[in-house]
């Protein structure tokens, strides 16, 4: 049984590529209209989870729900309820951005006429009317990732999931994006995004799950899990990282001037 205050929640959730397990049981609970951050260091496994929790990549064990809808029995009502900003983000590169956002809308079954008025409110308050008509091929990586979270948001999706979503991203996009997603879960909407800078979780979020060779290792409101520190150094505590990292002991040359 899933809660219904629930926006996510994953039971079990296992996938294994040949010997490696990436995620290992892990249980995912989001509450719906938080601004939740996945966290944990590179190879976690927060990238094949997102993957699976938004029915890209089909677990070995678990269960999936979203807005309590399972991703694997009805995948399409699933898929209605969802926008996914993926990373390595990949666009159809020879459209325009107003051509990629009419394309997605009526991917979506959205009457035209509302697909344009959404698209042009969504092109002016991403900052990108101007380039509205140019080639995706030539937007940069801040509007890639821009015009990526404008097609992602099109059909007013109640759960969006965002991975790295500001890898890359120049401070004045990336200044966009925040206050679009802030609008957006005021709304009541929720917002699911992996991360591993801790500086930029903690000042969106109000949830955080954090995790560490594909498990949830903590999870909760971002109050909780720092307990009383910055969350870098919850997280570092979390994940078992030395406190003063692995630099003290060798590597006497570097620096040394050669005699």
């Amino acid at each position: 049984m899933t809660d219904i205050t629930d926006a996510v929640r994953t039971q079990g959730l296992f996938k294994r590529f040949g010997e490696q397990v990436a995620v290992g049981g892990v249980d995912l609970m989001v509450p719906r209209g938080s601004f939740a951050g996945l966290v944990g260091p590179n190879g976690a496994g927060k990238t094949t989870t997102l993957s699976m929790v938004t029915g890209l990549l089909r677990p070995d064990a678990g269960l999936i729900h979203i807005d309590g809808a399972d991703v694997w029995r009805d995948p399409v009502a699933v898929k209605a309820r969802i926008g996914v900003l993926p990373e390595g983000l990949r666009l159809f590169e020879r459209l325009s951005g107003r051509e990629l956002l009419s394309y997605n809308g009526q991917l979506r079954g959205i009457p035209k006429a509302e697909v344009e008025r959404r698209a042009e409110e969504l092109l002016r308050v991403m900052d990108l009317t101007e380039s509205a008509d140019k080639l995706v091929v030539d937007y940069s990586t801040g509007m890639r990732k821009k015009i990526g979270l404008a097609a992602a948001l099109l059909h007013n999706p109640k759960v969006l999931f965002l991975d790295e979503p500001f890898e890359g991203v120049d401070p004045v996009s990336a200044n966009t994006l925040v206050e679009v997603l802030r609008r957006y879960t005021a709304s009541g909407a929720t917002v699911v995004f992996s991360s591993h800078v801790m500086d930029l979780v903690e000042r969106l979020c109000d949830w955080v799950s954090v995790m560490n060779r594909g498990q949830i290792v903590a999870q909760g409101p971002l109050e909780a899990v720092r307990g009383g520190r910055s969350l870098n150094e919850a997280f570092l505590g979390l994940v078992g990282a030395p406190a003063n990292g692995n630099g003290e002991e060798g590597l006497s040359w570097l620096g040394a001037t050669s005699a």
